[in-house]
């Protein structure tokens, strides 16, 4: 079966609003919500994996003044979430729907169950009186399979439509399979493919990481990485280089991002995190060497792909940190891309980060995310630099294969197999 570079792009590049873990949780639970005749709930239960509760429970949730927790993103998306914006669930949340769920969360009535089994998996049900109405959320953030009201399952829900890309013409698992198979020169041919309507959506993602970004800087939100950044340059502690320039711009971003701004992230392969670090460290680059918007727009789309490429080996939700092995991969691709770098150097460049960030691990989406991000967008700039100056790890070093496919096979076997537990 074969993809083209729309379907990468329609599947793995949306916008969400909030970190994508407790926005699915949400969106199960505003889904299910949408089913019952009266929004009077008695309880929630919800069953997620491992990796929907490592990444959900800590973080902020846009728009709540600092509200966090897996059970707080089921009771905001029951009273207040608009399931027919899908990842900008938390969109419509207001003052009154969220008195409302904290009502329901100071009465303990929204329970968290923790499933062994690995893979995005999100099961909501809610009792309102002597209605049950249950919600599934499977192998992508938005995918929701089936609702069932009263024990009964409802098939004409527009919900369900929205679940399957293309009009259910592909499933991720089928994009993901296809996508392991390429060879990065395959990738880099897809990049011919974008056209102008492409390369507009394309911007479109920079313009809003870039708010998220200005946001950051202005607010300090978060852990303030990106405004200390701006202080220590102004102390002549660091100085504006290309590397400096895409932390700054990035970890400002996840600042704001993990601060709770209301304020949507273009996400890639799943994650708006994932989004900052493929998209801004390349528009950070831009300043300082001679370039074209189009090739500026490709160089993003190449960092997407390759993104969802490392991602498909890796899997949609891992023990290894995406931002640093997958959307670094990605953003290191696409500079040197922009930089006039071939192939190979971009093949150097991808075993120069592999080989720098294997082994940083995700422990959760939080605060402390833009410090990861922070690193991913700098040894993204200096593995193309170095890969550009001959600098290249041999595949005789450690996990580093004799091509961009077998290091990222590689990286897979890690994740999977060696950080699995």
């Amino acid at each position: 079966m074969n993809f083209t570079v729309k379907d990468i792009l329609d599947m793995e590049v949306t916008l969400a609003l909030g970190c994508t873990e407790p926005v699915a949780i949400a969106l199960g639970s505003a889904a299910a919500a949408t089913l019952l005749p009266e929004k009077k709930i008695d309880s929630i239960e919800i069953w997620i994996d491992p990796n929907i509760y490592k990444n959900g429970m800590a973080v902020t949730i846009p728009g709540t003044g600092g509200m966090f927790g897996l059970d707080t993103a089921a009771a905001l998306g029951a009273y207040g979430g608009n399931p027919t914006k899908s990842l900008e669930v938390f969109e419509s949340l207001d003052d009154t729907t969220i008195k409302e769920a904290k009502k329901l969360l100071e009465a303990k009535k929204v329970t968290v169950h923790l499933r062994e089994e690995v893979g995005l998996y999100v099961q909501t049900k809610i009792i309102s009186g002597k209605d049950t109405a249950e919600s599934l959320i499977v192998d992508l953030h938005s995918n929701i399979v089936s609702l069932h009201f009263n024990g009964k399952e409802v098939k004409d829900s527009p919900l369900l439509a929205k679940s399957k890309k293309n009009g259910g013409k592909h499933t991720l698992a089928e994009l993901e399979t296809w996508l392991r198979e390429l060879t990065l020169v395959q990738i880099l041919e897809l990049t011919s493919d974008l056209d102008d309507k492409d390369l507009d959506f394309l911007e479109e993602g920079v313009n809003h990481n870039l708010a998220l970004a200005e946001y950051g800087l202005k607010h300090g939100s978060g852990l303030g990485i990106g405004k200390a950044i701006d202080r220590l340059l102004k102390q002549k502690l660091l100085v504006k280089d290309m590397t400096t320039s895409a932390r700054r711009l990035t970890s400002a971003a996840a600042d704001a991002r993990m601060g709770g701004a209301k304020l949507p992230a273009m996400s890639s392969a799943g994650s708006g995190n994932h989004g900052l670090t493929a998209i801004l460290p390349i528009w950070a680059t831009k300043d300082f060497i001679d370039h074209d918007r189009e090739t500026l727009l490709r160089a993003i789309g190449l960092s997407h792909i390759v993104t969802a490429y490392v991602k498909a080996h890796t899997g949609r939700l891992s023990a290894v940190c995406g931002c640093s092995v997958a959307a670094g991969a990605g953003a290191t691709a696409g500079i040197t891309y922009l930089v006039g770098g071939d192939v190979h150097h971009m093949e150097g460049a991808i075993k120069n980060i592999m080989e720098d960030l294997a082994g940083v691990i995700c422990d959760g989406a939080k605060a402390g995310c833009a410090i990861k991000l922070n690193t991913a967008a700098g040894a993204a700039v200096q593995a193309a630099l170095f890969s550009l100056q001959g600098v290249n790890v041999k595949d005789t070093d450690g996990i580093i294969g004799n091509s961009t496919q077998k290091t990222i096979q590689n990286m897979g076997e890690l994740s999977h197999d060696g950080m699995g537990q």
